[in-house]
């Protein structure tokens, strides 16, 4: 994808009529991989999510088939990730009975399935339970396919994984579509790339430019500013010739980063980086934290956290933009005593009167922990495919559901 090609058309909900619902079995890819602990789903954001698209689909009479990945078990059934405990939150959240199938495939999945009425709904158990799922094995997608009639797919943070829950269900199957979950996500970072009001601001954090390189690169002909904190923007300092001790540097990114900068420089692109740093002697138990000049980082400190007058500087530019993307954290935020600088952007980036947009786990954790969620226009369930996505990739869960001349 570049700047001239459009968002991917997708073929969604509307094109399936309720006729082609009514009584069918709908294999519905979700993305409950939610946080458990004691049996209990300790945050069900990723559930919720997924209800207007459940919700919709119920209320043709469809009956649905729900599957998702949990955790990283090592292909094979551990009862440490076993989605049971999701069905039952879920079920609260329903209002509904949830069944649950003890496997995503054979005979326990077929029992469950068939004995649905019209809006039931079940959930099968970890997908990734089979090494087949990862590997995208034709045979356990042809296997899941047997299950439904329809296929449906809600998971966008997991669109970027050619797995067989993703890209090898579909083709078996006459019918398919994009969730509305799944269509959103597409549309608004499509618009990132193809429209956005201008002065477009991104926002990147986080500890390394490892795994955004791409995306800043395919961004920054389309900002009109580019602001960095985190670890990463001490590479960028570092690449500037600063000094940051024993701060967080990718060495082996110095040339990438001064490359980047480069770049910026030819399309015009301001960059922001940070004047100011929290500084402190140790993470775990620190007995010296202060706020130094960025190019005055003492010998045996590390950087933490931006300082307030990046925070100042970064809230003024937010102040006059258009668009806003933003991800990744400016410091070491789950950490109280060094998250001020995340949270101040949290706030910032939520009072601009631009049209925001946040995607990444721990930047929709920032903006929860800030209580500003609520003020963000979009919030990306998925961080790795929204980076993805804007750094021009076609991703493979996206492309099996594009609709047909």
């Amino acid at each position: 994808m570049n700047a001239t090609e459009p968002t991917p058309r997708l073929s969604t909900l509307d094109a399936l009529a309720p006729a082609e619902l009514a009584g069918r079995r709908v294999f519905v890819r979700v993305d409950f991989n939610v946080p458990l602990a004691g049996g209990r789903v300790l945050d069900a954001t990723r559930l919720e999510k997924a209800l207007p698209t459940l919700g919709e689909l119920r209320g043709h009479g469809a009956r649905l088939v729900l599957a998702s990945h949990l955790g990283r078990p090592k292909d094979a059934p551990d009862p440490a990730w076993s989605l049971r405990p999701v069905a039952g939150a879920l079920a609260e959240l329903l209002g509904a009975p949830v069944a649950f199938a003890d496997d995503c495939v054979g005979e326990p999945a077929r029992d469950v399935v068939s004995g649905l009425a019209d809006g039931g709904v079940c959930l099968l158990e970890n997908l990734r339970f089979h090494a087949g799922e990862k590997a995208n094995d034709a045979a356990f997608g042809a296997a899941l396919a047997e299950l439904v009639e329809v296929y449906v797919n809600d998971a966008f943070g997991t669109a970027h994984r050619a797995h067989a829950s993703v890209v090898g269900v579909a083709p078996h199957l006459r019918h398919k579509a994009a969730g509305r979950l799944m269509a959103r996500e597409v549309e608004v970072l499509g618009s990132l790339l193809a429209a956005p009001e201008r002065p477009f601001v991104a926002l990147v954090g986080g500890a390394k430019i490892a795994g955004k390189a791409e995306t800043l690169e395919n961004l920054l002909p389309r900002l009109d500013v580019l602001a960095l904190g985190g670890g990463m923007a001490n590479t960028f300092l570092a690449a500037q010739g600063h000094d940051l001790a024993r701060s967080l540097v990718e060495t082996d990114r110095l040339d990438l980063a001064r490359d980047l900068l480069a770049r910026a420089v030819a399309h015009g692109t301001r960059v922001l980086l940070p004047d100011e740093l929290v500084v402190t002697d140790d993470l775990e138990s620190p007995l010296r934290i202060e706020t130094v000049a960025a190019g005055a980082v003492p010998d045996g400190t590390l950087a933490v956290d931006v300082g307030p007058a990046f925070g100042r500087r970064l809230a003024a530019v937010l102040a006059g933009a258009g668009t806003v993307f933003w991800n990744g954290p400016l410091g070491v935020f789950e950490k109280e005593v060094f998250a001020a600088g995340t949270l101040a952007a949290a706030r910032a980036v939520a009072a601009s009167p631009a049209y925001s947009v946040v995607g990444g786990g721990e930047t929709v954790a920032a903006v929860n922990l800030a209580g500003v969620a609520g003020r963000i226009d979009h919030v990306s369930t998925g961080g790795g495919a929204a980076l993805e996505l804007l750094a021009g990739k076609v991703l493979p869960g996206v492309a099996a559901l594009e609709a047909g001349p």
